[in-house]
C-alpha cells in the first residue's frame, strides 16, 4: 500500500439526498484540494454536477454537514469560499443568499410554503456566533428566523402534513450527546409556541423522524443506550430496550440511522458490541428481525421512496454507499470511497479486542497483526507497535477497511486502534467515563491495550509508538508527558495545552472540556495538571508535529508553543505545518507527505530503513 494510494484514490461520501430514482451525494476528493462536489447517480450512471469553481461545504459548528438539499431536480447547496447558499437548476447556479457572515446548514424543503427551512450561523456579531433556525425565500432571497435563543438548533424536521415542525437544541456547557432536548411546535410563515418532547439533564435526544402518519420519533438513552423512541401520551416510549447503540454522536449535521418503511415498520442501524447490524422493527409490538448485510460499520443511512441508501463498510470492503430495494431485499454498492484493491493475503483483518482498565471494568479495541507475504520479520522478532487513538473523543474506530491501517500493517507494523472510554457504541456509562478524566481514561486505555499485547507477546514492548489527531493528539501526548510506555509519537492538530483550548476554540466545543475535565476557570489547577504543554519535562520520546495553519478548532499556537518546549530541552522533535489546511487534512499532496514523513519519522527512531523513496524530514535534536 503506498501513500499515493492512501491520499489520492480514496474520497470522502457523505450528505445523501434521494431524489425520487435519483440518488445524489458530496464526495470530497483530496486530489482537487479536498474540494467537496455533488454527484448524482441516475439511470445506474454517476455523474459529477457541480462545477469546479464551487465547494459544497458548510462550516456551521465548523465540522459541517447537512450542506446539500435536493427538491424535484433542483439542488440547492452551502458554498464553502462564501458560506451563500445557491441554487443549482439545470446548468444555471445563482445565490439565494446575501453575502454576509451567516453561515447555513442542515436544509430541509418547506413545501407548503415554497421556501428552504434550515440552521444559520451568524458570525457578524462581536462574541460569539448566534445559532438559530431560519426560514429562507427561493425567490426573494429573505430570510426570517423561526426560532433563537438556544445555544444550538439542529434536526429541523416538517411533519409529514406540513403543519408540524421538529427540531433539537442544547445549551452551554452541553454537549449534544450529554444533555439536549427535542421540541415540537406548530409551522406556518411563523413558528408556534415549542412543546417539549422528550430530553433534558443528563438525557440526549438525536435523530428526530416523523412516521408517514406524523407521530414523532427519535433516538434517546435515558436507559443508557441509544434507543428508538416514539412519542406518547404519557411521555416517550421506548420502542425496544436493548443494551445497544441505534445512535450517532451530533459531530455533523445530516445523519441518520433510521427510517420508515411503512407507519408500523421501521428499518434501523444499530451496533453492539462494535459490531452494526441493520433490523426491521415493528412500531406496534416491538419485534425486530435482522437483514442480512455485508456491512460491520454502519455511518449513516437514509431512506426514499422504495430505496435506502447506507453508508458503511466491512473489514474487507472500504466505506461505500450501498442501495438497498426495500421491495427485494436486493443490496448493492453504488460508490466506494476508494477502489482500491487488496490481495487477501495481503489484507489485514482487525480482531476485536478486550482487555481490562484500571478501573475494574473491560476496554475496547481492534488489533491488526502486520501482513504481508512478500516479506516477514526476522526469527523471534516481534513487530512494532502503532497505537491509534481517534478524535473526538466522543466518536468511535471501526472495522472497516481503512487504507491508512493497510498502509502500516504492509510494512511490517501491527497496529492498536483504540475505543478507550468516552467512546461511543458501548452505552451512556462507557461514554461517561471520560466524564471529568479526559487525559486519564483515555491515556491509560491506549497505555494499557498496548502492554495487553505486549504481555501476549505478539507486539515489541520497546518498539511501540502512539499517534492521533486532535483529540487523539492530545491523548497521545499525555501519553508521552504521563508515561515512558512509547519509543515515539505523531500528533496531528492535537491538543497541546486544554487551558489554551478553552480560551480560543470555536463556539460548538467551547465548552466541551467543562464535562470532560472541569468548569474553566474554576478547574485550572485540574487544567494545569492534565496539560502536556505544562508537563513537556516529562516528554523524552521523540515527537512529530503535523498542524493545519488555517485550523479554527485547535490553533496552530497549540503545536508550534509545544515544539518549542521539546526544542528546548533538547529532545528530538520535527514540525510539519501545512498552508491552507484547517481540522483535518483534505488535500492529496499533504496527506501524502505527512503519511510518508511519519514513517520516516518511525525509520529514524526506531532504528530501520524504510522501503520507499521518502523525502526527508527535518528532524531536530536528534
Amino acid at each position: 500500500m503506498r501513500a499515493e494510494q492512501v491520499a489520492g484514490d480514496t474520497v470522502n461520501l457523505q450528505d445523501v439526498c434521494i431524489d425520487g430514482n435519483d440518488i445524489y451525494w458530496v464526495e470530497g476528493r483530496p486530489g482537487e484540494g479536498g474540494r467537496n462536489t455533488v454527484v448524482r447517480f441516475s439511470e445506474e450512471t454517476i455523474r459529477e454536477i457541480l462545477p469546479r469553481d464551487y465547494n459544497a461545504r458548510t462550516r456551521v459548528h465548523e465540522y459541517g454537514g447537512g450542506s446539500i438539499l435536493v427538491v424535484d431536480g433542483t439542488l440547492y447547496f452551502s458554498n464553502f469560499d462564501d458560506q451563500r447558499i445557491y441554487r443549482m437548476m439545470g446548468d444555471c447556479i445563482t445565490p439565494l443568499t446575501p453575502a454576509s457572515m451567516r453561515r447555513y446548514a442542515d436544509l430541509i424543503w418547506d413545501a407548503p410554503r415554497g421556501r428552504l427551512i434550515c440552521v444559520m450561523e451568524d458570525h457578524s456579531g462581536e462574541g460569539e456566533a448566534v445559532n438559530s433556525l431560519a426560514a429562507i425565500d427561493p425567490e426573494s432571497g429573505e430570510i426570517s428566523v423561526l426560532a433563537s435563543g438556544h445555544d444550538f438548533y439542529s434536526s429541523p424536521r416538517i411533519s409529514p402534513d406540513g403543519n408540524g415542525l421538529a427540531f433539537m437544541t442544547w445549551d452551554h456547557p452541553n454537549m449534544p450527546w450529554d444533555s439536549s432536548e427535542l421540541w415540537m411546535a406548530e409551522l406556518d410563515r411563523t413558528l408556534g409556541e415549542p412543546k417539549k418532547v422528550a430530553g433534558g439533564t443528563d438525557v440526549s435526544v438525536i435523530h428526530p423522524v416523523w412516521s408517514p402518519e406524523g407521530k414523532l420519533h427519535f433516538v434517546s438513552d435515558p436507559s443508557g443506550w441509544w434507543n428508538l423512541f416514539k412519542e406518547g401520551e404519557d411521555g416517550p416510549e421506548n420502542l425496544l430496550d436493548m443494551d445497544a447503540e441505534f445512535g450517532l454522536p451530533h459531530w455533523v449535521f445530516g445523519l441518520s440511522t433510521f427510517g420508515f418503511l411503512r407507519e408500523d415498520r421501521i428499518l434501523a442501524a444499530y451496533t453492539r458490541e462494535g459490531t452494526w447490524k441493520i433490523a426491521e422493527i415493528d412500531t406496534e409490538f416491538g419485534d425486530m428481525e435482522e437483514r442480512t448485510t455485508p456491512m460491520t460499520e454502519i455511518q449513516s443511512m437514509w431512506i426514499g421512496g422504495d430505496l435506502a441508501i447506507v453508508k458503511g463498510g466491512s473489514p474487507s470492503m472500504p466505506h461505500s454507499l450501498m442501495r438497498l430495494d426495500l421491495k427485494s431485499g436486493v443490496m448493492d454498492v453504488i460508490r466506494r470511497s476508494t477502489d482500491i484493491y487488496i490481495e487477501p493475503d495481503m489484507l489485514s483483518v482487525p480482531e476485536p479486542i478486550v482487555f481490562s482498565n484500571r478501573e475494574g471494568g473491560h476496554s475496547h479495541a481492534f488489533f491488526y497483526p502486520p501482513r504481508n507475504q512478500e516479506f516477514r520479520g526476522m526469527e523471534g522478532e516481534l513487530p512494532p507497535l502503532v497505537v491509534k487513538s481517534h478524535g473526538g473523543p466522543t466518536a468511535s474506530t471501526g472495522s472497516t477497511l481503512n487504507p491508512w491501517v493497510q498502509y502500516w500493517t504492509s510494512r511490517g507494523f501491527a497496529v492498536l486502534d483504540v475505543n478507550y472510554g468516552g467512546s461511543t457504541g458501548h452505552g451512556r456509562a462507557y461514554r461517561n467515563r471520560l466524564r471529568g478524566m479526559w487525559g486519564v481514561v483515555d491515556m491509560n486505555d491506549c497505555v494499557d491495550g498496548a502492554l495487553f499485547l505486549a504481555g501476549e507477546d505478539r507486539v515489541d514492548c520497546s518498539r511501540m509508538v502512539i499517534r492521533g489527531g486532535s483529540a487523539g493528539g492530545y491523548t497521545t501526548l499525555c501519553a508521552l508527558a504521563f508515561t515512558d510506555t512509547f519509543a515515539a509519537g505523531a500528533s496531528y492538530f492535537g491538543v497541546s495545552d486544554p487551558e489554551m483550548l478553552a480560551g480560543e476554540t470555536h463556539k460548538f466545543e467551547s465548552r466541551y472540556a467543562d464535562s470532560m475535565i472541569g468548569p474553566y476557570p474554576d478547574e485550572k489547577e485540574l487544567y494545569w495538571e492534565r496539560s502536556p504543554l505544562r508537563h513537556a519535562s516529562g516528554i523524552s520520546s521523540p515527537v512529530i508535529f503535523f498542524q493545519g495553519l488555517d485550523d479554527k478548532i485547535v490553533l496552530p499556537d497549540q503545536a508550534e508553543m509545544m515544539v518549542e518546549a521539546l526544542r528546548k530541552r533538547g529532545v528530538p522533535v520535527a514540525y510539519l505545518p501545512f498552508e491552507g489546511e484547517q481540522h483535518g487534512f483534505r488535500k492529496k499532496e499533504n496527506i501524502i507527505r505527512s503519511l510518508e514523513a511519519e514513517l520516516y519519522f518511525y525509520a529514524k527512531m526506531l532504528d530501520f530503513e524504510p522501503a520507499d523513496m521518502i523525502e526527508p524530514v527535518v528532524i531536530e535534536n536528534l
